[in-house]
């Protein structure tokens, strides 16, 4: 492994019932890259994402993280040592206010007990880390509003904001546009460039725009193997992925 090699995949298999969800899948995120993964629906890009939380088991293959194996390593261990999944890395707290979703977060990374006897909003060594994140995700004028009053574009925001909270190496983000207007995915993508400069960040996206926008690198999954990894005009012009994926799209 380089010391560019962030997260180092080599030959992971899951099974279920006899069918390949990842068929010996081998890949490399390098620290500091946007890699995107794309492939069509069934080709196992939420498996793999899973499989890497630990959130379910794998069934051959081994995982690498910041030079650690991963595979005995619990879901809250992988996040302590800076794997975040944004996207049901939580549950938001509707009723609290943007600023204290944010808050718990920066609390629960920072590993001290909950101190629900003091006002969240009146400890800086909370608020000011949280206020920080915002900024980065345009939410800081939202910050004392309830969660609930969010529209779903901005709910997707302030899980990446929870997901910064935890102070992530590699920051996985599956689908986040999913169910947005086209004005707020453009919103995104102008805060995904932002993000990228400052984190490793592993997508998994089906709006091909923004991937090739956004992409340092992808990798194509197809029936749970990585058919080819390139910088976005190799993939466009990649002839197997056109046949496979792609199509009009290329």
């Amino acid at each position: 492994m380089t010391t560019r090699d962030l997260l180092v995949i080599k030959n992971l298999v899951k099974r279920y019932d006899g069918l390949l969800a990842t068929d010996d899948l081998s890949l490399t995120v390098r620290e500091g890259e946007l890699h995107a993964i794309i492939g069509p629906n069934g080709a196992g890009k939420t498996t793999l994402i899973k499989q890497l939380t630990g959130e379910i088991p794998s069934d051959g293959g081994q995982v690498t993280f910041a030079g650690q194996n991963l595979k005995r390593l619990s879901e809250p261990e992988r996040s302590h040592i800076g794997l975040a999944r944004s996207f049901q890395i939580t549950s938001l707290f509707q009723d609290f206010t943007v600023l204290e979703n944010v808050c718990l977060a920066v609390q629960a990374h920072s590993g001290h007990s909950f101190r629900f006897w003091k006002k969240i909003n009146d400890d800086t060594t909370l608020t000011e880390p949280a206020l920080d994140i915002l900024r980065q995700m345009g939410l800081e004028p939202r910050a004392y509003i309830a969660t609930s009053s969010l529209s779903h574009g901005e709910q997707r925001q302030l899980e990446i904001a929870v997901a910064l909270a935890t102070k992530p190496k590699l920051l996985l983000l599956d689908e986040p546009m999913a169910g947005m207007s086209q004005e707020d995915s453009e919103k995104l993508v102008e805060r995904l460039n932002e993000l990228k400069q400052r984190y490793t960040i592993l997508l998994i996206e089906h709006d091909m725009d923004a991937v090739f926008s956004l992409a340092d690198r992808i990798s194509v999954l197809v029936y749970g193997r990585a058919i080819a990894t390139g910088t976005p005009d190799e993939i466009r012009n990649n002839e197997d992925v056109r046949q496979a994926y792609l199509g009009e799209e290329a």
